[in-house]
């Protein structure tokens, strides 16, 4: 399986100094007017001019380069030992290492992309193949190095080709119960797997599921939070250049070893835990068919959402509100699950959070999108809703806040499933003037239109299209 290449026009360092000298000496141009010539002329005809060193040559050389310097001198250590770094060399080794992170972590500088362009990966993942064990803090510098340096799909090529994915499982492996060593390797996973097909595939092909599961396992209470966002990365479908990605038999593969139950755990600690957010997104991304969803419940997936979304109230916590309540909404898609959730108090402990966050857009909308997906051909359901209160949610939001467009829809979305099978609740939402504030929503914002005209279609209005 391999994705289709994109072609990307790029130029070598050598040549774009070649080309800033020849406007200088044949051209007669002064320094600076061929270095913004090079540089214009270059990005006019659609040439990559990331990982180049735009400098006038003579004043700033390229040896110069901050990144160049490290580099080099992370090659010369390198070069000094054959099999594995020697003690003298590990100091230099992390102090290098520790100014290569920051400077690649300097916002817009660019300069990850220099050192990738300059065989920045390939040293890194040289090194790491030969530091021994009992380093960790060679190794963590290593691999946060390695972190900073994965920023596109070029570096993440070079990743897979460099031997990359199996060294980091092969690190991974030795320090199972290393939690710096664990958090800065699935760092590096997460990274690298960003938006490359290819490389989610030789983490899987090296069971990097069956690993995760095992250090869930040996560290119940331990944070690894870049542990849930490589689960994430590896079952997100994110590489534009594949028609079919493979990350969904990948989240049925981790279903099957066990990653729905270590999760589960995960999300029990509740707001304790720094890593709840993260967990809670990862196992959303497990969460891709009915099977999954109902196994998560069965585990007492829905019960410990259900606390987190109680809790995140109570202590004014948007962040995991948010997320938990996106997380409930896949569980959601199994009809079994809507009843359980619906049968432990979700449509009053949603809306009492909806109370909890009535100044927040953002989480009203999620609150509604839930709530939607648990009337979806449910009378019962939007019976429930309806009474707990989700018709003056709808309308005290969208009267409160007719600018937060995707709300507005999700509100419209709601009622559309609250009334299409309840003629009742027609007559309730619309004696309480919802009307106004619908078609309000869908004259103010293009993406409500389609929902709007939905929902009073369904509120048995005949002049829904205008």
């Amino acid at each position: 399986m391999g994705p289709p290449k994109t072609t990307v026009r790029t130029i070598s360092q050598e040549a774009f100094d070649e080309l800033v000298k020849e406007n200088i000496d044949d051209l007669g141009m002064d320094p600076a007017e061929a270095l913004q010539d090079a540089i214009e002329a270059l990005t006019l005809q659609g040439v990559d001019l990331s990982g180049i060193i735009t400098c006038i040559p003579g004043e700033n050389n390229v040896k110069d380069n901050p990144i160049i310097q490290c580099l080099n001198g992370l090659k010369q250590l390198d070069s000094e030992f054959e099999d594995q770094i020697r003690d003298k060399n590990l100091d230099g080794i992390v102090e290098l290492f520790v100014k290569l992170i920051e400077l690649c972590g300097a916002e817009g500088s660019g300069n990850a992309a220099i050192a990738t362009k300059n065989g920045g990966v390939e040293l890194v993942c040289s090194i790491c193949s030969r530091i021994p064990n009992g380093y960790e803090l060679v190794v963590v510098s290593a691999l946060k190095t390695m972190s900073s340096l994965l920023h596109d799909l070029q570096s993440t090529g070079t990743f897979q080709t460099s031997n990359g994915p199996s060294i980091v499982i092969g690190i991974l492996n030795d320090n199972k119960q290393n939690l710096g060593i664990l958090n800065s390797g699935f760092a590096v996973v997460a990274s690298a797997a960003t938006g490359n097909e290819i490389v989610k595939q030789s983490f899987m092909e090296l069971k990097v599921d069956e690993l995760i599961v095992e250090i869930m396992s040996i560290h119940k209470n331990g944070d690894i939070q870049s542990l849930y966002d490589a689960i994430r990365v590896l079952l997100t479908p994110d590489d534009n250049r594949v028609v079919a990605s493979q990350v969904y038999g990948y989240a049925r593969k981790l279903a099957k070893i066990g990653i729905a139950e270590a999760l589960v755990d995960s999300l029990r600690a509740g707001l304790s835990s720094p890593g709840l957010v993260s967990a809670s997104i990862a196992l959303k991304a497990v969460a891709v068919n009915d099977e999954i969803c109902k196994s998560i419940a069965e585990k007492g997936g829905i019960d410990a959402v259900l606390r987190c979304i109680d809790d995140s109230g109570e202590q004014r916590n948007k962040s995991v509100a948010r997320v938990c309540c996106s997380l409930l909404s896949n569980l959601a898609g199994s009809d079994s699950n809507k009843n359980a959730i619906v049968e432990k108090g979700g449509m009053d402990r949603l809306i009492k959070l909806s109370a909890r966050f009535a100044d927040d857009p953002s989480v009203l909308q999620e609150v509604m999108s839930i709530i939607s997906v648990l009337s979806l051909r449910s009378p019962e359901n939007a019976a429930r809703a309806i009474e707990a209160g989700a018709g003056d949610l709808a309308i005290q939001a969208m009267q409160k806040y007719p600018l937060a467009h995707q709300m507005q829809r999700n509100s419209c979305l709601m009622i559309r499933n609250l009334v299409v099978r309840n003629p009742e609740n027609r007559t309730i939402l619309l004696n309480n003037g919802v009307e106004k504030y619908i078609r309000k929503a869908k004259h103010s914002h293009d993406n409500c239109k389609e929902a709007a005209t939905d929902a009073l279609r369904d509120l048995g209005l005949d002049d829904y299209n205008l």
